[in-house]
């Protein structure tokens, strides 16, 4: 492990968040409210990643194991830090709520402790939602889109935080790839907050809704989320935006050089679209008798399908209220997710096909043992080193998914709260069912299982891997160079 250089990266991280700090400052200030809860953090971020990063080590390598502590390491330290101005503000006063809404702001889950979010200072919903924003695209992207690093290690450090089953580079540099992404994002969001101006609705509350939406995350500053509006025009807006974004945004860069069949021969996107409009269509003619007409059950369904395949979780019904039927599709979609290498959560529609193609390729050996099959995703053969990844990934998401389940069946909720609220925090959702629906939220639960979600949430956002690393006592081991004989 090179400690050193692991410091260094983070400690430009913190940096990087201290600025970030000054946008919510500045609304404040706007707003005529103090700005002490925003620069009290920035001044200490600074001092810490002065300390950290003032001198650059001379070995800068980051291996692969670098690259996977870098990146948990760095996610929980935003987090702690990204707290501190809710407590300092009063809008949340414990630590341990405080920490809970910011990693499910920077995870993009959307999963909240506020009982009521119009209360909260406008810095203080500002940065809330600004979090969002950052993680979505994710946070050391965003640091190489602005400090770039040495593609040496910028490579590892992707993999190891964009979502997906696997990562490349757009073009030969990596900085300049994450410069791409994120200027795709930027474009992209910023036309959002457009259309909903022209829509009518406030300039705060467009922001606040178009970093919900860019990062599928969910936060909104109204206690009802988008239903609070009651505007048939922000439904389809926002919902096709989230659509939009739990896109693959490689298929985005494709489409900017005009590589236009890259993108229509895309298998993942063509299973993405089915299942949205399997979804949408089913769910509108099992709810068609609890709204008047078709067309407004027609909306609701394609708002919630879009909001919850995505994991932005954003609501204008109370979907709790549904059949069982429509509440169960959702629940499958929670756990399917968006696209590899979107913004959204969940296991992926990547994985969801390559797992169904492998499972059909093994029962036609089953039939045919002498027969030569190749699994193929997106025209090319997968390896069995891919293969593996995906079961690999399959078997210890559901081993961390039933280990929590189990753990937050200690606080004694009922069945249905306790496995959406696990499904919701790990696939980066947002609202569950029950208690944690969308009308609901998750100040219920007790301090360590507030902990115990939070680190589903950084799992889920982070594919796993490089949070559960940080517990295997080989990962810290230095390796001395050999002595010369």
């Amino acid at each position: 492990m090179n400690n050193r250089m692991i410091a260094y990266v983070i400690g430009r991280i913190l940096l990087t968040e201290a600025a970030l700090l000054l946008f919510p400052l500045l609304v404040a200030v706007l707003y005529g409210e103090s700005a002490a809860p925003f620069l009290a953090p920035a001044l200490l971020l600074v001092l810490c990643g002065l300390a950290m990063s003032a001198k650059k080590p001379r070995s800068t390598a980051l291996y692969a194991r670098d690259g996977l502590a870098v990146v948990a390491l760095a996610w929980i330290c935003v987090s702690l830090f990204g707290a501190l101005p809710f407590v300092l503000s009063g809008d949340i006063p414990h630590y341990v709520d405080a920490f809970f809404e910011t990693v499910s702001g920077f995870t993009t889950t959307g999963s909240s402790i506020l009982t009521a979010v119009e209360p909260l200072s406008r810095g203080g919903l500002f940065w809330r939602s600004f979090t969002h924003w950052v993680g979505g695209m994710g946070v050391l992207v965003f640091v190489m889109a602005i400090l770039p690093m040495s593609d040496g290690h910028g490579m590892h450090l992707l993999r190891a935080e964009v979502p997906g089953p696997s990562v490349g580079k757009l073009v030969s540099r990596m900085s300049d790839t994450a410069k791409i992404l994120y200027g795709i994002y930027f474009v992209m969001t910023v036309v959002e907050i457009v259309l909903l101006l022209v829509g009518g609705m406030p300039l705060f509350d467009a922001m606040v809704h178009a970093f919900g939406t860019a990062g599928t995350g969910g936060f909104s500053c109204r206690n009802l989320s988008i239903g609070a509006y009651d505007n048939p025009y922000f439904d389809i807006v926002i919902g096709t935006f989230m659509l939009l974004f739990g896109i693959n945004f490689n298929l985005y860069y494709f489409l900017l050089i005009r590589r236009f069949r890259d993108v229509f021969r895309s298998e993942e996107l063509r299973a993405y679209a089915l299942i949205v409009a399997a979804a949408v269509t089913a769910i509108a003619l099992n709810i068609s008798h609890l709204y008047e007409g078709f067309a407004v059950s027609l909306r609701h369904a394609f708002f919630q399908v879009s909001s919850v395949i995505t994991t932005t979780g954003y609501a204008t019904v109370d979907f709790n209220a549904w059949p069982t039927f429509s509440k169960t599709i959702l629940v499958v979609l929670m756990f399917v997710g968006a696209c590899a290498g979107s913004t959204g959560g969940g296991i992926k529609v990547a994985r969801i096909v390559i797992l169904t193609k492998t499972s059909l390729c093994d029962m036609r050996k089953m039939l045919h043992p002498n027969a030569v099959a190749t699994v193929r995703f997106e025209g090319k053969p997968l390896g069995d080193r891919n293969i593996r990844s995906v079961h690999l990934f399959l078997t210890v998401y559901l081993l961390v998914f039933t280990g929590s389940c189990l753990l937050l069946s200690l606080e004694h909720m009922d069945l249905v709260t306790t496995f959406t609220a696990v499904a919701s925090c790990m696939n980066n959702i947002g609202p569950g069912l029950e208690l944690v629906g969308p009308m609901g939220n998750f100040s219920a639960f007790s301090s360590w299982s507030k902990l115990l979600l939070s680190f589903d949430m950084l799992a889920g956002r982070l594919e796993i891997f490089p949070i559960l690393l940080l517990f295997a006592p080989s990962i810290w081991k230095h390796k001395l160079p050999a002595k010369r004989t």
